[in-house]
């Protein structure tokens, strides 16, 4: 008995080493994605709350945060987790939208709704957030764009492929039976609608839409 716990002391350096390279190393990476991922939820929150009461500038500072966090959790997330990683895309670019980084936001939720769209087991609850999240984003691409004096052919195809976007969400919406989401996405269409109709001059007395 003793030679054969002697025998089996012996091979635990070796146990620990295939823990920490195998399974024991995407573990350790899940817990670190967990933890910036909690960060990341955290200081979402008190980025809302602070924007609530003084703007979305005054968040400024916490949405970086925000957005840095959740680039953590991705990068330490296993390669295998697919929907976790999906998800902190999309939270991350939602993050984007409030730090002057719309075009990269609106890049990769571009990219990130053609994926969740082309896979038949997605959750439709995540493809229906990142479609809203890509219409805003392409709804304030709009915004800006007109804002900046672009020609009708620049900003014309971005604020159609919103109001397409809003539309598709709110029938998902409808179909799912969420009557109240589907109510908001279409009445984010009637605005996608207006914004394309809207003069320059009286699009440039209005301040700039929360995103």
């Amino acid at each position: 008995m003793r030679k054969l716990l002697l025998f089996l002391w012996s091979l635990l350096p070796i146990g620990a080493g295939a823990y920490h390279f195998g399974p024991g190393q995407d573990r350790m990476r899940v817990d670190e994605a967990g933890v910036a991922l909690d960060r990341a939820e955290a200081l979402a929150l008190e980025a809302r709350e602070l924007a609530s009461i003084q703007g979305d500038e005054a968040a400024r500072d916490l949405w970086l945060a925000v957005e840095a966090a959740y680039g953590e959790a991705l990068d330490a997330l296993p390669a295998d987790n697919v929907d976790e990683a999906r998800r902190l895309r999309l939270e991350r670019a939602k993050a984007q939208m409030f730090v002057s980084r719309l075009p990269e936001a609106r890049r990769d939720l571009a990219g990130l709704v053609d994926e969740l769209a082309a896979d038949a087991s997605v959750d439709p609850a995540l493809l229906a957030d990142a479609r809203g999240a890509l219409a805003n984003a392409q709804y304030y691409t709009t915004w800006l764009k007109r804002l900046e004096g672009a020609p009708q052919a620049e900003w014309e195809p971005e604020i159609e492929a919103s109001r397409q976007n809003y539309k598709l969400l709110a029938e998902e919406l409808d179909r799912r039976g969420e009557s109240k989401l589907a109510a908001l996405a279409k009445e984010d269409l009637e605005s996608s609608i207006r914004l394309a109709r809207m003069d320059l001059s009286d699009l440039q007395g209005l301040p700039l839409p929360s995103q």
